[in-house]
Formats: structure tokens, sequence, C-alpha cells
């Protein structure tokens, strides 16, 4: 049987279902991280440089509260990681304290080979300590739904 997919995005899409916080760390970590990340760019690979900040992509790193979907979401079968996205909105400093809200954003199909896959995209949006959005980072996972017996 078909899992109905409008009945979940009508259950669980927008609602949060996770939050925590998250400090960031030092500027020798983050430099560290840019670097390692193959990152270029002065302002994210030099503390000393004057507008110094993390990497647009730090935040997958710190993304995951604990949970990635609502509690009372039900078991749809092995999940594969089928990518990240990041948005950045303002610049991140070093030892910065964010608050982080998870929530599905979408559920959607596509049919492969192997069948009916499903796709869901968990956010993460991160606030500074006034209240402003700092980034979102969506993670994608993918199930292949079970075949019918």
């Amino acid at each position: 049987m078909q899992i109905d997919i409008d009945d979940l995005k009508a259950r669980f899409l927008n609602e949060d279902f996770d939050e925590y916080t998250v400090e960031i760390a030092d500027a020798e970590h983050l430099a560290g991280y840019a670097r390692a990340c193959g990152e270029l760019e002065p302002r994210y690979t030099d503390p000393s440089h004057p507008d110094f900040q993390a990497p647009p992509t730090y935040v997958a790193s710190v993304s995951g509260g604990g949970r990635s979907v609502p509690m009372d979401f039900p078991s749809l079968g092995m999940g594969m990681d089928a990518g990240k996205g990041i948005m950045p909105k303002q610049p991140i400093r070093p030892g910065a304290k964010l608050t982080a809200r998870s929530h599905l954003h979408d559920i959607y199909t596509k049919t492969g080979r192997s069948g009916r896959m499903i796709f869901m995209v968990s956010r993460t949006e991160f606030y500074d300590e006034a209240g402003e959005q700092v980034a979102i980072s969506d993670s994608r996972q993918v199930i292949r739904e079970r075949p019918s017996e």
C-alpha cells in the first residue's frame, strides 16, 4: 500500500519539532573548518580579517539537535542522505549563541527504476540572540518506498 504523502504533508509540514541552542566555535576553529573545506576567502580563513565570519556551510555541521522528524512521524523505512542546502542570511561570528528550530519543510515523491522514492526536507532555521534569522540549513533524506506485498 502506498504511503499517503498528502496526509503526511497535512499532518507534519511546518510544525517545529526540535529547538536547541548552538554556541559557534572560536575563530581558530572556524578558520580551520574553512581551510579543511577548501575555502580560500580570507574573511573565512583569516581570523584577523576585519569581516571574519563562519563560512556559510558551517551551519550544516551544527544542524540537528537530535531529531530529524517529529516524534510521532511514522516510520517509512531506512533513509539515505539526499543532500544539503544552505541559505546564509547574515554573517555568523565566532562565539555567537544561536537558537536553532527544525521543522519538516517539504515531502515529495519521485519514481525511479526501483520504484517510488519519498523525499523529506528537514529545515533548521538559525536565529541570533536578537531574534534575527542568520541562516537556513535544509537536509534532504530519501527513502525507497517498500513495494506492496
